[in-house]
């Protein structure tokens, strides 16, 4: 997975697999979901990120199984 912010425009790309996007749909106006050809979620753009989640503050976690 890969977290990438645009400070620039205000863009959060997270990216959860790096595979060929086949479909980006429109889930509101500032957030688009990209899917692979078998329709598996492979990545999120959020627009007007800042206003939308907490940026400066992200932290990673994972728990074993």
């Amino acid at each position: 997975m890969k977290i990438t912010y645009f400070q620039e425009t205000d863009t959060l790309y997270i990216e959860f697999r790096a595979v060929e996007v086949a479909e980006t749909k429109d889930l509101d106006e500032n957030t688009l979901l990209d899917l692979d050809r078998e329709g598996n979620i492979c990545g999120l753009t959020l627009e007007h990120a800042s206003e939308r989640a907490d940026i400066p503050h992200f932290s990673y976690e994972q728990v074993a199984a």
